[in-house]
């Protein structure tokens, strides 16, 4: 899957309103990043690399597995292929927000 087609795939789960009411920037390395404003009304999904309350790396391939439920997200940070920098209780939104 290409990084457009994960953009848009979180641009239609942000929507307008997530109730996330943070920053979220999804960093998948060499492959590019993801971010998520979700403190601006309409909230707003981009590639672009700015500063967030909370960062979250992984390479593509298991955020892939994540979103088809292939790998569990806990499973995922507790064995290091998860990395969460900044605020973790964004992070533990992120299940509800993103479905």
């Amino acid at each position: 899957m290409s990084l457009e087609t994960l953009t848009e795939g979180m641009r239609k789960s942000v929507g307008e309103d997530s109730g996330l009411g943070s920053t979220v920037k999804f960093d998948f390395g060499a492959d590019g990043k993801i971010f998520v404003d979700g403190a601006s009304s309409p909230n707003s999904v981009s590639n672009e690399d700015a500063d967030a309350q909370c960062t979250i790396s992984m390479s593509m391939e298991n955020f892939e597995k994540m979103a088809t439920g292939d790998l569990d997200p806990t499973a995922a940070f507790m064995s290091g292929k998860l990395k969460v920098a900044g605020d973790m209780s964004i992070a533990m939104k992120l299940g509800t927000v993103l479905g």
